[in-house]
């Protein structure tokens, strides 16, 4: 058995993943081995030791964890939820489902909101 993921390890996996080439390789092919090899290469850059295959399970865990929670939260009368490393995973994964509203982002005060919420603004004005 391989060792547990420390959670700076996992920071860094999130970090090479949610590159803009590694997403879009992962997104527009059906068999992905090399896309986790690169995946691995970067993770051997930053100092670890795992390969194609452990980054691959890594990546569909977390990639689960998101899902059930916001699946969770989506449900009217429970809880809300949250998961390690919630945040990082909603910056790579919460504009992969179609039901997302798209975002704008504003880099000089660093809020999003919404395409709705921005128009109803610029209504207003």
């Amino acid at each position: 058995r391989a060792p547990a993921w420390t959670e700076r390890e996992v920071h860094d996996l999130i970090a090479v993943w949610g590159d803009k080439t590694v997403l879009a390789e992962l997104r527009s092919k059906r068999r992905n081995a090399n896309t986790y090899a690169k995946v691995s290469k970067g993770m051997q850059d930053r100092g670890y030791n795992r390969d194609s295959q452990q980054c691959r399970v890594k990546i569909k865990e977390l990639r689960q964890a998101y899902q059930r929670t916001r699946d969770a939260n989506g449900r009217s009368g429970s809880e809300p939820q949250t998961c390690c490393f919630y945040d990082e995973l909603h910056a790579i994964l919460g504009g992969a489902a179609s039901t997302n509203p798209p975002m704008f982002y504003d880099s000089v005060s660093g809020s999003s909101e919404t395409t709705e919420e921005h128009f109803r603004e610029e209504e207003d004005d």
